[in-house]
């Protein structure tokens, strides 16, 4: 089958990693199940992979993609949770929990296995390219909002960095639901996007605020920090799920961090029924994921180099 997947592990030159072609058919272990992808969606996870975070080179070729949108064995419209081990369904009950790429192939092929468990069904009104992009990126960002953040209608959240997969879900879900939403970024063009999507207002990088923030989210990291710490109101949350730009900021703000008692959380992916709850919302409420651009999946290179440059404002989805 023909599959988008890391060949090498380049830390300095990490598409060089990147091959196209044919992989074998996915072996199906007792409990799991074959999907056929009909849509898959790009994460800054996939770009770390090729450089060795989280992927060993005995682990090479491995498949790319977390995320994916399909057609299980029954015929049925799905969605993958892409998190692997996490209550044991599927694999041994002492197997740490992974994501998919890391231990097991991944979505960026035709076909691709996982755990029967792992599979809910597809709401049928989100497209099956809408549906790809929830299952990292978005369900981050709602975790992140409404189990993290400890934000309720009518609250002020900064996202830091719009643009961004988990920043623009964020904006998007935050504002569905009656929160405040302001957003940084360096980019004009990214931030009359981030105002159109729903933020109160839209700030460059590193610029006062027009008040204290009850909540932050995170996902830059060490250029933005600072700035995060200093944009919380006493007692406000900041909740990090990401660090792009590095993760040691060069002030870890630490007095005023204990000082206003502010509270730093730290959230990674969403659970089964998280992703089940995000997709319920999507689908009720009318909000659907800002997909940058979609391409077929023999042109993922094109995608990943989007992505490795910047050049992007929502997710880029692979069809196959």
């Amino acid at each position: 089958m023909f599959a988008a997947y890391a060949a090498r592990i380049d830390r300095e030159d990490p598409l060089s990693g990147l091959e196209l072609g044919e992989r074998p058919e996915p072996k199906v272990p007792p409990g799991w199940t074959t999907v056929s992808v009909k849509a898959a969606s790009l994460n800054h996870h996939d770009l770390w992979s090729l450089r060795g975070v989280g992927l060993g080179e005995e682990a090479l070729p491995m498949i790319l993609g977390c995320d994916a949108a399909g057609v299980d064995a029954d015929g049925n419209e799905v969605v993958l949770h892409s998190v692997i081990g996490q209550t044991g369904h599927g694999v041994g009950p002492r197997e740490p929990r992974s994501i998919l790429t890391e231990r097991y192939q991944g979505t960026f092929a035709e076909r691709v296995a996982v755990p029967q468990w792992n599979v809910l069904p597809k709401p049928p009104e989100l497209s099956f390219e809408e549906a790809a992009c929830l299952p990292t990126a978005w369900l981050t960002a709602y975790r992140m909002l409404f189990t993290n953040a400890g934000v309720r209608p009518g609250d002020s959240v900064l996202v830091q960095g719009a643009g961004g997969g988990v920043a623009t879900a964020a904006l998007v879900l935050g504002a569905a639901a009656g929160l405040r939403m302001f957003a940084t970024s360096r980019d004009e063009a990214k931030r009359r996007r981030a105002l159109e999507l729903g933020a109160e207002a839209a700030v460059p990088t590193g610029e006062r605020l027009p008040h204290r923030m009850d909540a932050v989210l995170e996902t830059v990291g060490a250029a933005t920090w600072s700035h995060s710490v200093k944009s919380l109101r006493p007692g406000g949350t900041l909740v990090i799920s990401g660090a792009t730009s590095g993760p040691n900021p060069p002030a870890a703000e630490l007095n005023r961090i204990f000082f206003l008692e502010l509270k730093v959380v730290g959230s990674t992916m969403g659970s089964k029924e998280e992703l089940a709850g995000l997709l319920h919302f999507c689908a009720a409420k009318g909000v659907r994921p800002v997909v940058d651009s979609v391409l077929p999946l023999d042109r993922a290179r094109e995608g990943f180099e989007k992505m490795a440059g910047g050049d992007v404002f929502g997710k880029v989805v692979l069809t196959v």
